[in-house]
């Protein structure tokens, strides 16, 4: 599907990196076949140049951007006006423009480059470094079926995909964008608990890790509700019966359905800040 294109990174930070070393270990594409660009960091450059074997000769860039089939967007959010503005000129409509900048709509997108190039949206987190993301991704009015499929490929190198309206994507970046962190904090909590209830923490590191393991792959082999597990894990008046309890007390559900809804709105109030700067 990708064996005759070329893709452009533009922006090298942690995702970048992520989505470029899951292709390439997918062998969907070739380390030629690939260039990524920023703005001053040479080093960082030189850095995926060791590692990847891709293109990023400063004296290429425009070249690179040109020549592009691809042109993955992978920038932070504040920079995304000053660099497509920078080099609209050298993009064009037949070039499949896909985004990794969280709050970004497709619209704004193809307003700042100034014509109907396809764009699909994407929404991946912070485990695409170990080929774990859970992405959401969308496509932009332009964008065919086809467009979508393409993106797709790509991002399914380094996770699962789901495909979401764009008016979605914003609970996506609640949800699994952020969701690393609620899942580290829960594990933060876990393992102070059983420190105070005497375990060593190396000890309880191991034995929280491996249940939250245990538990997901429960969940996706079993196909079952996750209230039907978790009753069926409950004896009336037993331990997890008392923890349910002491969680109940504490309104730890509402707490976790509160911090997604939250988290949701942010997004959509950081994506028309930003919007709105640089209208």
């Amino acid at each position: 599907m990708l064996a005759d294109k070329k893709v452009c990174f533009l922006g090298a930070g942690a995702m970048a990196e992520a989505v470029l070393a899951g292709m390439l270990n997918k062998r969907i594409v070739k380390p030629g076949a690939v260039s990524i660009t920023n703005r001053s960091d040479r080093f960082r450059l030189d850095e995926l140049v060791y590692n990847f074997g891709v293109v990023a000769d400063a004296n290429q860039k425009d070249s690179s951007i040109q020549d592009a089939d691809i042109l993955i967007l992978a920038m932070k959010p504040k920079d995304v006006h000053s660099a497509l503005e920078e080099i609209r000129h050298l993009t064009n409509p037949n070039q499949l423009v896909i985004s990794v900048v969280a709050g970004i709509t497709t619209s704004f997108i193809s307003s700042l480059l100034g014509h109907h190039a396809p764009v699909i949206r994407t929404m991946p987190n912070t485990s695409a470094t170990i080929g774990l993301s859970a992405t959401g991704i969308c496509q932009g009015e332009t964008a065919t079926d086809e467009h979508l499929e393409l993106a797709k490929h790509i991002f399914e190198s380094i996770g699962m995909v789901v495909v979401v309206e764009e008016g979605q994507l914003d609970a996506v970046t609640g949800l699994s964008g952020s969701g690393p962190a609620y899942i580290y904090y829960l594990v933060e909590a876990m393992q102070a608990g059983a420190v105070k209830a005497g375990l060593e923490e190396h000890t309880a590191r191991e034995l929280i890790l491996q249940t939250l393991i245990g538990a997901a792959h429960m969940l996706i082999e079993t196909g079952e509700d996750p209230a039907a597990l978790r009753e069926k894990v409950t004896s009336p008046n037993g331990t997890t019966q008392a923890g349910l309890d002491k969680l109940r007390s504490y309104q730890f559900e509402e707490a976790l359905v509160s911090c997604i809804l939250r988290a949701t709105e942010r997004s959509k109030e950081l994506g028309a800040l930003l919007s709105e700067s640089k209208s």
